[in-house]
């Protein structure tokens, strides 16, 4: 099966390294971190170029955040450290607490 796109699929931890404008070393290190997404096949690196456009592409860091703070919507200590935070900086957590 011929492949029509100008840069294969599966990329070598070099073309990766030219795709990213990186040094293999940096490739090689930041996907063993599991930083860039990439699988080792033999002992070679190998990377879908879907996943790296996916990996640099722009994030919905909304999404994210929320997703995060549904996670910690049972956490029955939030309430104690939001009040550590608000007394340690000397601030009251709403406005009606203030002093005018």
């Amino acid at each position: 099966m011929e492949q029509t796109a100008t840069r294969p699929e599966v990329l070598t931890l070099e073309e990766a390294a030219r795709y990213l404008r990186l040094t293999p070393e940096a490739v090689a290190r930041q996907a063993a971190t599991g930083n860039i997404p990439g699988q080792r096949v033999e002992g070679s690196w190998r990377f879908l170029q879907a996943a790296l456009t996916d990996w640099l592409g722009p994030r919905d860091y909304r999404a994210v955040l929320l997703q995060q703070a549904g996670a910690l919507a049972n956490d029955d200590s939030l309430a104690e450290l939001r009040a550590v935070i608000y007394q340690t900086r000397g601030r009251p957590e709403t406005d009606t607490e203030a002093t005018p």
